[in-house]
């Protein structure tokens, strides 16, 4: 976070200069869901803009979650939130615009100097309880609360992202009956697809404060289904923590959501342990030392400048004998190329002419000549029908192009929100969600691990910066035979290509992985099939 450059990444070839009006500036990041980008308001405030994949924006239902997300961000007003100042649920593709927050977030500031100092942990507690209280008014449970979704501003922190919010008044399900968030931080009623509420996000908040506070995730490393196993199973181990914390860590650590604390609560908790510089305004120190280096922002983007059409007017200037004399011979010379080039062009009109009507002559022998002619009979015909050297002046006529058809693009189809669980299955082909286990990828789960297998199709993980294209997934899938892939090492966000013996590719997003149980284990994704993609990766197939 010391270099600009770490933020702000230069737009690529397939990135839009302009997004409905606002010019970007610079690429922030990219996820399953699609690409965040650096612009300005007009009066020259950074914000930061996330477009939709064009994939995701075709589905209807993908579009009627995010004008929930939309809907929701605006009923969000906090000092220590993002606020979302412009989108359009409609446009093609779908975009929102927040307001930059020029700082890291807690994931990066603890990677980069390590465990924050307690009075640190305690603004940190205290401005994100302060905003879930913002969220919570509006009616709406965060649900994916965690450090890369706290933001560390030079005033204080910022809880981003509702990407996957409810408005709490509605069921705590999706439309498919299972929980979201990202498995790492999700509280136990969410590993378990129990009943989400306020207190889910007080859960998550003890987590990210541990975090903080330890300088590493507080139930340990490891995969996240050894994880959640200890989230549901497990009490929380606080004996790392400093003493000052772990009080109020553990309140809301707590298995039973009713004896969480509130979010008001952790507020005046952390105010009394500040004392006097609570009330001395002492935070904005706590987080420059937190902070590092401040990131300088690349500015606004100026509009094209307009190109001058018109001659400028320029004061008449003296004309001298010799002048007039090299004026007069350019005159001239001027006045030849243009008798010469009008000639040329009487004669090319005329040997066009010409051409097209030898040409109709040829039609109307064609037309005239019989069905059954050999080509003998072709051969001998009228003077129409002369070879190309029998043409007047020798001229030979233009042969006709052979057409060329450039291959289509891989048509890709979304299908958002698919379910996995061992009752049910994926097909490439459609219908792709399945209540039997006959499709093309499955779910399976042993005693000790889950993993996602096929029959027909061949499998393979992506590392590496999320937001897979058909181009990765094709240079990835090239050579590989496995049709299993261990689900040990995957979390939410993980990408996985699968390839069809048709050449159909498949993208899959994980969206929520909960297998610390194994017996009642469940995978939602994102997928994405390019079809028609064999024609395009194989010409032979043609």
């Amino acid at each position: 976070m010391n270099n600009a450059t770490e933020v702000f990444q230069p737009l690529q070839a397939d990135d839009p200069p302009v997004v409905a009006g606002y010019r970007l500036a610079a690429r922030l990041g990219a996820g399953g869901m699609g690409r965040v980008y650096l612009s300005h308001t007009q009066g020259g405030r950074p914000v930061a803009i996330k477009v939709v994949r064009p994939e995701l924006a075709d589905a209807p239902a993908f579009r009627r979650r995010f004008r929930r997300e939309v809907e929701a961000a605006r009923r969000v007003r906090g000092a220590y939130t993002a606020e979302l100042i412009d989108a359009d649920a409609d446009g093609v593709p779908p975009w929102l615009a927040t307001l930059y927050v020029p700082g890291p977030s807690l994931a990066e500031a603890v990677a980069r100097r390590g465990p924050l100092p307690v009075p640190a942990v305690l603004w940190l507690m205290a401005g994100v309880a302060e905003a879930l209280q913002a969220i919570h008014g509006a009616g709406i449970v965060h649900r994916d609360l965690k450090p890369s979704n706290v933001l560390l501003a030079a005033d204080g922190p910022r809880v981003i992202d509702f990407g996957i919010s409810l408005a709490s008044d509605a069921t705590s399900h999706t439309a498919t009956g299972f929980a979201v968030g990202t498995p790492q931080f999700m509280a136990p009623e969410q590993a378990t697809a129990g009943e989400v509420t306020a207190a889910t996000d007080v859960f998550a908040l003890g987590q990210t404060a541990a975090f903080a506070a330890l300088g590493e995730p507080l139930y340990g490393d490891g995969s996240a289904v050894s994880v959640l196993y200890r989230i549901v199973h497990s009490e929380p181990d606080l004996s790392g923590l400093p003493e000052q914390l772990r009080p109020l860590i553990a309140r809301c650590l707590a298995a039973d959501p009713q004896e969480r604390a509130t979010p008001a609560e952790v507020v005046e908790w952390c105010r009394q342990r500040l004392g006097r510089d609570a009330d001395a305004g002492a935070g904005p120190a706590v987080w420059r030392e937190v902070m590092g280096p401040e990131v300088v922002v690349p500015s606004p983007v100026p509009d094209p400048t307009p190109v001058h059409t018109l001659p400028l007017v320029a004061r008449p200037q003296p004309v001298w004998p010799d002048e007039r004399r090299a004026r007069r011979r350019r005159t001239a010379l001027i006045t030849a190329a243009a008798v010469t080039a009008g000639a040329l062009l009487l004669t090319g009109l005329a040997w066009t002419v010409k051409e097209a009507a030898d040409r109709s002559r040829d039609r109307d022998a064609a037309t005239s000549s019989p069905l059954g002619s050999t080509a003998s009979g072709r051969s001998s015909a009228s003077p129409s029908a002369a070879t190309p050297a029998s043409r007047p002046g020798g001229r030979t006529p233009r042969a006709s192009r052979p057409s060329s058809t450039a291959p289509n693009p891989p048509r890709a189809v979304p299908y958002p929100l698919q379910w996995l669980d061992e009752k049910t299955s994926l097909s490439i082909k459609e219908p792709v969600g399945r209540e039997d286990r006959k499709g093309d990828i499955r779910f399976v789960c042993t005693e000790t691990r889950c993993a996602l297998e096929s029959d027909t199709s061949v499998i393979t993980m992506l590392y590496g910066k999320p937001g897979a294209s058909f181009d990765s997934c094709r240079v990835a899938l090239t050579g590989v035979k496995d049709r299993r892939l261990p689900l040990a090492a995957a979390a939410a966000g993980s990408e996985i290509c699968v390839k069809h013996p048709s050449g159909d590719i498949a993208l899959l997003v994980i969206q929520v992985k909960s297998t610390a149980m194994p017996k009642i284990g469940f995978m939602t994704v994102d997928m994405t099939v390019w079809r028609a993609a064999q024609e395009l990766s194989d010409p032979t197939s043609r």
